[in-house]
């Protein structure tokens, strides 16, 4: 049976959720020998509005393309992790942006990392998908950071390069607060 790794990257629409996605699948897939899927969703307008992006990481072949029980869950919005912590499974991780979201699953292992605030730091928020991206890497065995620069330079343009490298690198070696679980 293949080890297959199940993450939904969710937030809302303008802040890279399908793009963290893509870039998280392609690390997979090319620069990890690994089999990936993509499917994403987004609600009725392109920008603010809840968006999500599904990638399953598998050892061997996918044969069921979409989630069934993540495994992680990337959350970059309250409405996100409002809608989506519930699915999580018992023994998953939910790695949240703690500059917009405040945990409320209970019984999940949830660890964070204020991305938005870092993103404003090192000049334009939007790389808040980036810093998630790498916080996934260092939290997590499912990638490793190689496999995601390479990605990123697949994938970024030129002149975003240098941003996007360092977002990667802030969300990566950011060293959070210890993890907390939900009890209500």
């Amino acid at each position: 049976m293949p080890n297959r790794t199940e993450i939904r990257i969710a937030g809302f629409g303008g802040q890279g959720v399908v793009l963290a996605g893509y870039i998280l699948g392609k690390a997979g897939s090319i620069y990890s020998n690994k089999h990936a899927t993509l499917t994403q969703s987004y609600g009725p307008e392109s920008r603010g509005s809840a968006c999500s992006a599904q990638v399953v990481l598998s050892d061997g072949e996918i044969f069921y393309p979409a989630l069934i029980k993540p495994d992680i869950l990337l959350v970059m919005s309250q409405e996100a992790e409002t809608k989506f912590s519930g699915q999580v499974k018992k023994e998953g991780i939910i790695l949240y942006d703690s500059s917009l979201v405040t945990p409320s699953s209970d019984g999940i292992k949830y660890v964070g990392i204020p991305a938005t605030e870092l993103a404003g730091e090192l000049g334009k928020k939007i790389v808040a998908n980036m810093i998630m991206v790498g916080f996934l890497a260092s939290q997590t065995e499912v990638i490793t950071l190689e496999a995601l620069r390479q990605a990123v330079i697949g994938v970024v343009a030129k002149q975003h390069l240098e941003l996007n490298m360092k977002a990667l690198y802030a969300g990566y070696s950011y060293k959070p607060a210890k993890p907390i679980t939900v009890e209500t």
